[in-house]
């Protein structure tokens, strides 16, 4: 499976046959990331009201488009563009300074080339039992790792404790493109780690296999794309 970072909580994921999906694709200005000019056979967006997640319509092509809140809302699973999506409602951060009232969105997951994956969407609170449970027996995390607006770390860390991702690739932290004033560089997340544990793509876009995952959890830290 290959993956690419384009910044954000926006990933690219592609399998063996050339099949590819797009996660929660955001506006460029809102962010400061570039513009993704990569179609895909699918997207999927974690949220329809956030700028920052949804922006599907930018996408080129004509990509079918899931929106993992409305399959959250409606039993908890989909099949979109031939892929079957599992998805679990979850709130943005209570005291998020554009919204009143926190807005909803997916946390979803999926499989590709065996490997199960699962996306954090825009969570912004301390996981419930079942929001953790939702992440057992997953092989790839992208997890929200910036603090500010999405869920704090410790409480991140106590869903990394309990199940144990194979590889996590941090996301939605402080860069020298994205950065509002209280998002968490990414030493804060990487503190939470041993040296051993961490390593740096240098790259936006990775090539992984099961192979690649060992049996204790490690981190991934990809660049984004210029």
């Amino acid at each position: 499976m290959q993956i690419t970072w384009f910044g954000h909580a926006a990933f690219k994921l592609t399998d063996s046959t050339g099949w590819s999906v797009i996660t929660d694709p955001y506006t460029p200005e809102g962010v400061g990331y570039a513009p993704i000019q990569e179609t895909a056979d699918l997207v999927i967006i974690s949220s329809d009201d956030d700028d920052a997640h949804c922006r599907a319509d930018l996408i080129p092509g004509d990509p079918e488009v899931l929106n993992a809140l409305t399959a959250a809302q409606q039993g908890g699973s989909a099949v979109a563009a031939g892929l079957q999506v599992r998805a679990i409602e979850a709130a943005e951060w209570d005291h998020h300074p554009e919204h009143a009232v926190p807005g909803q969105n997916g946390m979803y997951r999926f499989e590709l080339d065996g490997l199960k994956v699962a996306h954090m969407g825009d969570v912004g609170n301390p996981l419930t039992r079942a929001q953790q449970a939702f992440f057992e027996d997953v092989d790839v995390l992208l997890a929200l790792a910036g603090g500010y607006l999405t869920i704090e770390l410790p409480d991140l860390m106590e869903m990394v404790h309990r199940v144990r991702p194979r590889l996590i690739i941090p996301m939605h932290f402080r860069t020298l493109t994205y950065r509002p004033r209280n998002t968490m560089w990414i030493d804060s997340f990487l503190a939470h780690f041993k040296d051993e544990q961490v390593e740096f793509a240098c790259a936006h876009t990775v090539e992984l296999s099961r192979s690649d995952l060992g049996d204790k959890t490690r981190v991934l830290v990809m660049d984004y794309k210029r």
